[in-house]
């Protein structure tokens, strides 16, 4: 398939990227992200029926419906867990909080830590004012890093693993996370140490008075967590799958009582705009996806260095779970083996790791990466007093690749060349 039929695709990146900057009345309501996905899906359809491929458009919308429901129901599930009290907004507790976030992350998925920590984390730092980068370094660390040991925890290796890769395969992977996760939490350290010392005399007060000791309420959606492992890496089949996680949602809604969302702040906007976005992506990208594989046998995609760039940079614009796919399938083929993505990782697991590092890694590196990032961003937004202003997407873009770029750099010279 020709490149020119990703333009719908490209224009729906664009228009993310652009839009919140030229229409930021428009784009806050509803219509604007509705009326992007209609105006850049509809030509993809019709280019896909025009060329008898439908069926694609059709596949990519059960992958849609896979995606937002587990997304959904870790959303609405970690959104009746309310963590309350008030610990200092300190570098110290703050750096604590994205630690324990990003070993949660590897365990009950990007998605689920992302929603049960940022809150604590907004309302931690509720009195400060200097604090757009907190949730960057979150968005870095708990939405994409942290998630790399489990097939549980990004959607790329959950993929793999549904495709043959061991479950244990990612655990071999703990040096990268090892050094990206230390090297963030240590420059956000840093970072927050500098902005906490230019806060006001008065925010600090106010923040020590404000402390309080945490406590835990929603306890049964803990359950409801399990139950959402259980079923994600039970190997349940589509449709059962999806069943189970909207049986798994309104148990969740029955057993919440409403206090503990109200003190969540827990509405449903975050997860409209994100479906309403992703909906869009999924659509168009399908002949994006398909221009990549008739161009792929030309790219460098034969060492491990040029897969962690490839799947990386590509992870960074297209979701990075059809792009990992891509790859491994890809590689598997080219190194012999032929779609046995469990054959890969047995007999050159350099080229696995090399993807599955570059796809969950770079996938921080826009909004649109992961199914996190935007997540995050919008519950910060929209957080009341807590909320936090957010960069738009090309400065979100371009402090995220120039913070992880070290990491990068080190993660590529120590496993991949």
């Amino acid at each position: 398939m020709d490149l020119v039929h990703a333009l719908p695709f490209v224009a729906m990146l664009l228009g993310i990227a652009l839009l919140p900057m030229l229409m930021p009345r428009a784009w806050e309501h509803p219509g604007g992200p509705i009326a992007l996905t209609v105006l850049c899906s509809l030509p993809a359809i019709i280019d896909a029926a025009a060329a008898g491929k439908l069926d694609g458009i059709v596949d990519g919308l059960g992958d849609y419906a896979a995606f937002i429901a587990l997304i959904a129901a870790l959303y609405v599930t970690a959104g009746g867990i309310h963590i309350s009290g008030h610990p200092r907004g300190t570098p110290l507790v703050n750096g604590a909080l994205l630690a324990i976030g990003a070993g949660a992350a590897s365990l009950i998925g990007t998605t689920g830590a992302s929603m049960l920590f940022i809150r604590p984390l907004l309302e931690a730092n509720r009195e400060r004012r200097i604090k757009t980068h907190i949730v960057i370094f979150f968005i870095l660390i708990v939405s994409n890093c942290g998630g790399l040991l489990t097939p549980l925890g990004d959607p790329p290796l959950y993929l793999g693993y549904l495709n043959g890769v061991p479950f244990t395969f990612p655990l071999s992977l703990w040096p990268a996370w090892v050094v990206a996760v230390g090297i963030l939490l240590t420059a956000f350290v840093l970072w927050d140490w500098r902005a906490h010392g230019r806060e006001t005399p008065r925010a600090i007060v106010a923040d020590e008075a404000d402390v309080m000791h945490i406590r835990v309420a929603g306890k049964a959606n803990i359950l409801v967590a399990v139950g959402i492992i259980v079923t994600s890496a039970g190997g349940v089949p589509h449709p059962w799958r999806e069943l189970m996680f909207a049986v798994l949602i309104g148990l969740s809604l029955a057993l919440t009582p409403k206090r503990v969302r109200e003190a969540n702040g827990f509405h449903y906007g975050p997860i409209k705009e994100v479906a309403i976005l992703f909906l869009g992506i999924f659509i168009t990208m399908v002949p994006a996806i398909e221009a990549l594989k008739g161009i792929a046998p030309s790219l460098p995609v034969n060492t491990p260095l040029g897969l962690f760039l490839m799947s990386g940079g590509l992870s960074s614009v297209l979701d990075n779970a059809p792009t990992y796919l891509i790859f491994a399938s890809l590689a598997s083929q080219r190194a012999g083996f032929g779609l046995n993505l469990g054959a890969l990782a047995a007999h050159a697991p350099e080229l696995l790791a090399a993807i599955s590092v570059g796809s969950v890694f770079m996938g921080a590196n826009t909004y649109i990466g992961n199914g996190p990032n935007l997540l995050v961003k919008a519950v910060a937004e929209s957080a009341g007093g807590a909320r936090v202003a957010m960069p738009n997407f090309l400065s979100y873009a371009a402090l995220a690749i120039g913070i992880l770029t070290p990491v990068y750099v080190i993660v590529a010279l120590m496993m991949f060349v």
